[in-house]
């Protein structure tokens, strides 16, 4: 280190001085202190090392000022991009002063801000030569451009309109790509729910497939209850793996969500269509437990997801009836139907609350459109729900719908008057209309399961006009219409209708007197039937006529005292929710096949199931069918 001083100090002395030169010491040629050199050193020498060091400082300084002074000339430019209060301002920015990558992203941003702002036409300014000098300068200095500016300047671009196909556009989404990695995950997710918003849902961009990639990879980066509910919102429908990540993440931060995030998750796995149980569950836990006061639009979205994804939680149901009631009369009409009709797919039956949804539809009937009085009526009829004040709401019913059935449509009316016969409401114009040929010919045809399912219900139809619409003359529908059975599909067989079967055979034991999932032409399928004589003993059931049958196999007339007894097992899907109450189409059928005269014993399987032994089971089928026997003859 010492001769290293002493080298600098030679060059400084013999080099920088005007005097002679002097002859070097010998001392000074071998290693020496620091002490020692600094007095060989003549004064000159020092003089000349001070005047030298200060020099290259100056030097040093004079450089940093000369970077410095351009400053003041960008930030000029920089503000004149800022204050500029009209597109010709900023295009006179580009024209007069020489701009930098950054510079020109900013005129571009500002550009875009403007419009929106102003809601000024884009054409004029993308033909402008001097927005084209300014995108130019972009695409020569684009690797140049911040990362705050490079997601602004895509957004900016694609709201001035420039053709997707321009080669700027295609080199900024390009650098984009390139700095994906580089960028933190809250621009990521910004720029995903913008360009889903604005790209075309069949042709998603090349960009929009990585930025999508990038969020299943990083999704542990997630660290608030905004980002992962705009996600699931607006970017979960393009990627199921990413899906499956942000339902995982809104189940670790559900405890933080608020009412208003509950309501977009919900609605996010509805419109999905998917049943994420676990997530389900999160949040109706932190509806009851948190208290929250729901508005009525977040009850309203709350039964649409809930009844959409077919997930019942009887405490929050509870919770949006309470909350419901009280706000029906202020509640618009629409809200009042998507109300019935997601409690109705939900098979929750509030009595209070459906009591004040009818007489709201009965006190502003003038506001339902005909679409949205059919959804009511359907809604009821599933439910099996019949208002107090009945006569005034079917009155008004009939009254609305008036001359109208001719203009719905074909499936649609099949419905309606499928749910009015549920009701017990169907009038002789409405059975007409659908039991015509003209009309019920257009569903024969159709071998789709859509097509069997309303064959099915112009079966039921059918039986209803015959069984319990006694001034009904015609017309009906003819043989070859009635052979429609249940809906194909290989479903196998229930716990309850195996054990059924099993217990009737042990009390039916020969095989000719008891008879299992019989189709009759009513539309409705018995799971077993027999024919009991008047001392209530079994008889040979397949030796008698069966008017019930299309093709009945017996042409004996049953023996006189003779009784049908039909078994009709109820399983869990057949009720309403929390309720032993059976919905409205298998109520119409349980009244369908009493009035075609059989004798009903009920098999629900809240009572059966809880049977263990095949002697209960047996014994509970015969004191069933003594109980039924009894009513009907204390008539």
């Amino acid at each position: 280190m010492a001769a290293r001083l002493v080298q600098r100090c030679c060059r400084q002395f013999f080099g920088g001085s005007t005097f002679t030169p002097l002859a070097t010491p010998a001392s000074l040629l071998a290693p020496a202190s620091k002490t020692v050199i600094a007095r060989a050193l003549p004064q000159a020498a020092l003089a000349s090392l001070h005047t030298s060091s200060l020099s290259r400082q100056t030097d040093k300084l004079s450089v940093k000022e000369q970077v410095y002074s351009r400053h003041p000339e960008q930030r000029e430019i920089d503000e004149l991009i800022e204050s500029a209060s009209s597109p010709e301002d900023l295009l006179h920015v580009g024209e007069h002063h020489s701009l930098n990558g950054n510079q020109a992203s900013a005129v571009v941003i500002q550009l875009s801000r403007l419009v929106a702002e102003k809601k000024l036409e884009t054409e004029s300014i993308l033909q402008d030569s001097r927005f084209q000098q300014v995108l130019s300068v972009l695409n020569s200095q684009l690797s140049r451009v911040w990362n705050s500016s490079l997601l602004p300047l895509l957004k900016s671009l694609y709201l001035l309109g420039l053709d997707r196909n321009k080669r700027e556009l295609r080199s900024v989404n390009q650098e984009v790509r390139w700095r994906l990695r580089r960028l933190n995950f809250r621009q990521i997710a910004s720029l995903a729910e913008y360009m889903v918003a604005n790209e075309p849902a069949e042709n998603p961009s090349e960009l929009l497939s990585d930025v999508v990639k990038h969020l299943e990879l990083r999704w542990t980066e997630i660290g608030d209850t905004r980002a992962v509910v705009a996600l699931m919102m607006k970017v979960g429908h393009l990627s199921q793996t990413l899906m499956d990540r942000l339902e995982d993440k809104a189940l670790e931060l559900a405890e933080q969500f608020t009412a208003e995030d509950i309501r977009k998750v919900a609605l996010a796995l509805a419109l999905q269509n998917r049943r994420s149980v676990p997530l389900l569950r999160a949040i109706s836990y932190h509806l009851v437990q948190k208290h929250f006061t729901l508005s009525t639009s977040v009850l309203v979205d709350l039964a649409f997801a809930y009844g959409k994804l077919n997930f019942h939680q009887t405490q929050v149901f509870q919770k949006m009836a309470s909350d419901l009631h009280a706000r029906v009369p202020e509640m618009a009409h629409g809200d009042v139907g998507r109300c019935i009709k997601s409690f109705a797919y939900l098979k929750w039956l509030n009595l209070p609350l459906f009591e004040a949804f009818a007489q709201y539809t009965l006190d502003h009937a003038d506001r339902f459109t005909m679409l949205q009085m059919c959804n009511i009526i359907l809604s009821f009829a599933r439910l099996n729900f019949q208002p107090n004040r009945s006569e005034n709401f079917y009155n008004m019913v009939h009254e609305k719908l008036g001359d109208q059935l001719g203009s719905l449509d074909p499936h649609l009316l099949t419905d309606l008057v499928w749910s009015l016969c549920v009701l017990q409401q169907a009038k002789t114009p409405y059975l007409q209309s659908v039991l015509a040929p003209p009309f019920y010919r257009q569903f024969l045809a159709d071998q789709t399961p859509r097509g069997q399912n309303y064959r099915l219900k112009l079966m039921h139809i059918n039986a209803a006009a015959r069984l319990e619409c006694p001034g009904y003359q015609g017309p009906f529908l003819p043989p070859e219409a009635l052979s429609a059975t249940e809906p194909p599909g290989d479903r196998k067989a229930s716990l309850l209708q195996s054990s059924l079967q099993e217990a009737l055979t042990g009390v039916a034991k020969d095989e000719v007197t008891r008879r299992f999932n019989v189709h009759t032409v009513y539309g409705w399928q018995l799971d077993a039937e027999m024919m009991l004589n008047s001392d209530n003993r079994p008889l040979p059931i397949k030796d008698f006529a069966a008017p019930y049958l299309l093709q009945s196999e017996g042409t004996k007339p049953p023996p006189r005292g003779t009784r049908r007894v039909a078994f009709l097992r109820w399983e869990f899907p057949n009720f309403s929710s929390r309720s032993k109450d059976l919905l409205g189409r298998f109520a119409m059928a349980r009244r369908h096949l009493q009035a075609a005269g059989f004798l009903i014993v009920d098999v629900p399987y809240y009572e059966f199931l809880e049977l263990k032994s095949e002697w209960q089971k047996a014994a509970y089928l015969k004191d069933k069918m003594n109980k039924a026997v009894g009513a009907e003859m204390a008539k």
